[in-house]
């Protein structure tokens, strides 16, 4: 029942290239960070990435507005903490992350990539059990368990911008966190410790943003690309992230995952 004239305006190639682009960025020194169920890291480039080295890391070359490259990695994301909230019962996050805040940095750590986490169910028995297996202090409250989720996700992140840098010859100066996960400060907080690189946290609907900025700029709205992002910058709230602590933690912990 479609008019033959209603107009259809092609947006990005995939919701998380409408992510991308409402990525408030200047420049090209930048990282990106989609939150939500799943993290998907990575930088935009010219071309791809198609070495031997950059497959068997897990990355992936897709389609980006304006002919670019999403080169990311997907990474197991919010889910882990989503899974252990709805075992709980569905408290109130706001108290979670306020009593993780409290709890030691980098206690414990899992692999978030771990395909064992996949499946839904019993999320924080199998997060226990992977650090009792491991040889860590094993979690047991909620606080505790979130904050090893938190921590084991900013590794992750970390694990990701840097591979990404490397395999890709391409060096950032600032990380930008874009979606759901903006809303939780403490993961935003970890991703700049673990990193070592500023995170500026915003916009939260980001791929909607994309899409709609896409259509405007299809009908004169909005100029190019740096144009739309300039607009984002100026018109949504963005919360920045230094990062602080001891970087030699964070390398340390991360070999110690490995060792595991």
């Amino acid at each position: 029942g479609a008019r033959a004239r209603d107009p259809v305006t092609a947006v990005g190639s995939h919701d998380t290239a409408s992510a991308v682009a409402a990525v408030p960025a200047a420049g090209e020194r930048f990282a990106y960070i989609c939150t939500g169920t799943w993290s998907l890291a990575g930088l935009e480039l010219d071309a791809p990435v198609l070495t031997e080295e950059s497959r068997a890391a897990n990355f992936t070359n897709e389609l980006g507005l304006d002919g670019t490259v999403r080169y990311l990695r997907n990474i197991m994301g919010l889910w882990l903490l989503q899974e252990c909230v709805r075992a709980w019962g569905d408290p109130d996050l706001g108290g979670l992350l306020r009593a993780a805040a409290t709890v030691p940095a980098l206690r414990s750590v899992v692999d978030a990539q771990d395909a064992a986490f996949l499946a839904p169910g019993r999320m924080p028995e199998r997060i226990a059990e992977a650090c009792r297996a491991s040889g860590q202090p094993v979690p047991g409250t909620p606080g505790e368990i979130t904050r090893c989720i938190l921590d084991s996700l900013a590794l992750a992140h970390r694990r990701a911008v840097a591979d990404a840098q490397r395999l890709a010859d391409h060096p950032v100066d600032t990380v930008y966190v874009v979606g759901g996960g903006t809303r939780n400060a403490l993961l935003c907080q970890l991703t700049a410790d673990a990193c070592g690189l500023p995170v500026v946290a915003g916009p939260t609907e980001a791929a909607a943003l994309g899409n709609v900025l896409v259509q405007a700029r299809t009908h004169g709205l909005v100029g190019d690309l740096a144009a739309l992002r300039g607009l984002l910058t100026r018109t949504q709230p963005l919360t920045r992230y230094t990062p602080r602590g001891d970087a030699a933690r964070w390398a340390a912990a991360e070999a110690r995952l490995a060792a595991g």
